[in-house]
């Protein structure tokens, strides 16, 4: 087992963020690198969603910490002290999950076990939502099931790979793996936000799937270590709202760029 200083309370201060490669930043530094290092910088702060409050609100369900996240935010209830509707229907969701004895069973394990390991010799942390003896399962709050269109690649793809999951169960089996010398089984146990009624299920990652995807990971990761030490830097995406926010126009650009976009999409 791999020791380490890692609890609930300082697993996201900016010390350990520096220190640990996760999941979460990983797939940032995928998005965009500029975007990454300035948030971890504390330079940027990212524009919270009411698609990732939900999740986070699910979430703190799980972990046993709602009362703690309804304390630090008021910005889901309206002026009267009620829950917003979208938070209301949050709770239906959860109560809809309670209701399923298998989903129950696969979010019964150990909550928010907390791992770290080496990839590519790059130091990464993990924090798992059900950790079983035989299987690790992390709770997604999704929109629904549908295959999304990812315009990068032009392609429809399952939500499952259009959110990066995959990488995510290559990080998390791997660590695990690193700490307990098997490889287990890595599950999403999946809740959506349709309305009237959620749908869920249990999703689970082949191994060969994560394979590969730990290849990618192991391909990248130092790169993204050496832009977080200021030993490379940050390429920008010039697409997200970082990009945005810090564009400096030098000179006119040739309107027949636009065209190129147009025949791309």
């Amino acid at each position: 087992m791999n020791s380490h200083n890692l609890t609930r309370h300082n697993y996201f201060s900016p010390e350990n963020n520096m220190k640990y490669m996760s999941c979460s930043q990983f797939k940032s530094f995928m998005e965009c690198e500029a975007a990454a290092i300035a948030e971890l910088r504390g330079e940027y702060i990212r524009p919270v969603t009411d698609a990732l409050l939900i999740g986070s609100y699910v979430d703190a369900f799980f972990e046993g910490t709602l009362e703690t996240f309804k304390f630090y935010h008021k910005e889901i209830f309206k002026k009267d002290g009620i829950l917003k509707a979208q938070y209301q229907h949050a709770d239906y969701m959860i109560e809809r999950v309670l209701r399923d004895r298998k989903f129950m069973q696969y979010m019964s394990g150990e909550k928010q076990r907390i791992f770290v390991g080496k990839i590519a010799g790059v130091p990464f942390k993990i924090k798992v939502d059900s950790f079983h003896p035989h299987g690790i399962v992390d709770l997604k709050c999704v929109k629904d099931f549908k295959s999304i269109w990812d315009k990068a690649v032009q392609c429809r793809k399952d939500f499952i790979t259009y959110w990066g999951y995959d990488t995510q169960g290559a990080i998390y089996q791997e660590i695990v793996h690193q700490n307990f010398d098997k490889l287990m089984p890595f599950y999403i146990a999946a809740v959506t936000k349709e309305s009237p009624e959620p749908d869920l299920d249990i999703f689970h990652i082949d191994d060969e799937t994560l394979e590969i995807q730990l290849g990618q990971i192991k391909s990248l990761a130092p790169r993204f270590q050496k832009i977080k030490q200021g030993k490379l830097e940050p390429q920008r995406c010039g697409e997200c709202p970082y990009c945005r926010r810090t564009k400096v126009i030098k000179g006119p650009r040739n309107f027949k760029e636009l065209q190129e976009v147009y025949e791309v999409e």
